[in-house]
């Protein structure tokens, strides 16, 4: 189960959110958090914990301190146990404000990190799901190369040596821009969405053999690079075998399984004099079309199939 610490949320987000801790700092290495949703514990402090999604990350904005403070010590104190009780990751207040009765006391007492943010109390969630929304997502590494090809993501596999760094490089000489060489950190958005970017130690380098690693960003400019892209498009080179029949229409749409997401596919034969480098520029450009609504050639064949019809 992919998770993240309370200190690896503090320490990536303390400036960007203004972060400062109130308590349970000894702890912040041991609290999980797996969840990218945020809880704002309204019914918790009724005294209602039927459902109470203690996984989650805690806010305590004004509504919350304010109705606290309207119970009077003994209950707000008794209802706060129960929070903490919980093993809650951590818990964010907003607006600095100043927590009420002995709140950092039971969050000590039940080494419960707390954070105070000077950001609104919707402004905290928002930035903070979209945060952990990314960092929690499913991920999955894979060897190939990754191109921007006309504002596609084009991702080219097959087995090493079939030429997919050439290939990539002829369409960064034609003004295309390169994501990731050899490894690709693919990682699932939503149902319907992944994003592919490289390894952060090796990425906009690619491996040319007889010349060795090159920087793509030094050799074409920041132009001919880009940090990560929506994955659209799957080739998959393969050597040319006679015996296969290669799709000649395009009317069958394949497709690849990646972290349940369903991407477009396209076996590629390679064989010496094929322009493989246009050929993709042509499949990202007929991608977008399909995106579109529109597919070529299924409009030539039902074309073709209402003229022969007519000459019935």
């Amino acid at each position: 189960m992919s998770y993240i610490t309370a200190k690896e949320f503090l320490e990536e987000n303390a400036e960007k959110f203004h972060l400062k801790t109130l308590a349970g700092e000894k702890n912040l290495s041991k609290k999980k958090i797996i969840v990218a949703d945020i809880n704002r514990p309204g019914l918790a402090l009724t005294g209602y914990f039927g459902y109470f999604p203690f996984e989650r990350v805690q806010v305590f904005g004004k509504t919350e301190f304010s109705y606290l403070k309207k119970l009077g010590r003994q209950k707000a104190e008794r209802v706060l146990e129960q929070i903490f009780k919980k093993n809650i990751p951590c818990v964010i207040i907003s607006r600095k404000l100043k927590p009420p009765y002995g709140f950092l006391t039971l969050a000590n007492k039940y080494k419960t990190p707390v954070f105070e943010t000077s950001m609104y109390t919707t402004q905290i969630i928002s930035a903070s799901m979209l945060y952990l929304e990314k960092k929690l997502a499913p991920k999955k590494t894979i060897h190939g190369t990754f191109v921007d090809v006309y504002g596609v993501g084009v991702m080219l596999m097959g087995k090493s040596g079939i030429g997919k760094s050439e290939i990539s490089l002829e369409l960064i000489k034609r003004g295309h821009r390169l994501i990731a060489d050899d490894l690709i950190e693919i990682t699932r958005l939503n149902d319907e969405q992944l994003i592919g970017k490289g390894m952060s130690v090796v990425q906009h380098h690619m491996e040319i053999r007889g010349v060795g690693i090159i920087d793509i960003k030094n050799l074409f400019g920041v132009g001919a690079i880009r940090e990560f892209q929506k994955v659209e498009l799957i080739l998959r080179l393969e050597e040319w075998d006679k015996t296969k029949d290669y799709e000649r229409l395009g009317l069958d749409i394949r497709t690849e399984t990646i972290l349940d997401v369903n991407v477009p596919n396209i076996i590629l034969p390679v064989k010496p004099g094929r322009n493989l480098s246009v050929i993709v520029e042509v499949a990202a450009m007929t991608q977008r079309l399909k995106d579109r609504g529109q597919n070529p050639a299924k409009e030539l064949n039902d074309a073709i199939l209402n003229w022969m019809e007519k000459e019935k």
